[in-house]
């Protein structure tokens, strides 16, 4: 990928996403993993912030999105991911299983990341797709041996996985 500004968005965008998943982790976690969850929340939305200043300073800066055809792309992948991830969350209410809406929206958000791997030409989101899969499989196994909600793991998971690949984004944009 030759589009630095890319990697900034990365940094903010899963920056922001990390905190998110940090944030609904702390849905029905052992009390004790609380304090943990909220530090660690903090981490990613500094980058996240970090990033998105980084992205506006360099706003104007070339980007795989700046052509139409793969903002298009782009888009249409975007929307299929929000119309799979509400219609599986709406469905997972109307059948009373609540709980496996975090590992749903993870496994769809994990998907994603295989089709935006064409659109930024970066082989690491194959990596960041497989992790947040992973997550979100692993989450309804943990989360009954140790007897917390979906949501407690997979929002630590997905977060932390996030993190690194913010951290990573940011990396990528200072070399």
């Amino acid at each position: 990928m030759d589009y630095v500004r890319d990697y900034a968005m990365y940094a903010a965008i899963f920056g922001i996403f990390s905190f998110s998943w940090f944030g609904w982790a702390q849905e029905n976690p052992r009390k004790s993993w609380r304090k943990y969850i909220g530090i660690a929340s903090a981490a990613p939305l500094l980058v996240g912030l970090v990033g998105i200043y980084l992205s506006i300073t360099h706003w104007h800066d070339s980007t795989a999105l700046s052509d139409t055809s793969v903002f298009k792309a782009y888009l249409i992948f975007v929307y299929i991911e929000f119309f799979l991830a509400a219609a599986g969350a709406f469905l997972l209410i109307k059948l009373k299983r609540n709980e496996y809406i975090a590992p749903w929206i993870a496994f769809i958000v994990g998907i994603h990341f295989f089709w935006l791997k064409s659109i930024f030409q970066d082989p690491s989101l194959y990596i960041l797709a497989i992790l947040l899969i992973g997550v979100a499989v692993l989450s309804l196994f943990a989360a009954k041996k140790l007897r917390v909600a979906n949501s407690a793991i997979t929002g630590i998971g997905a977060g932390t996985v996030l993190f690194g690949f913010a951290i990573l984004g940011l990396i990528r944009f200072l070399l």
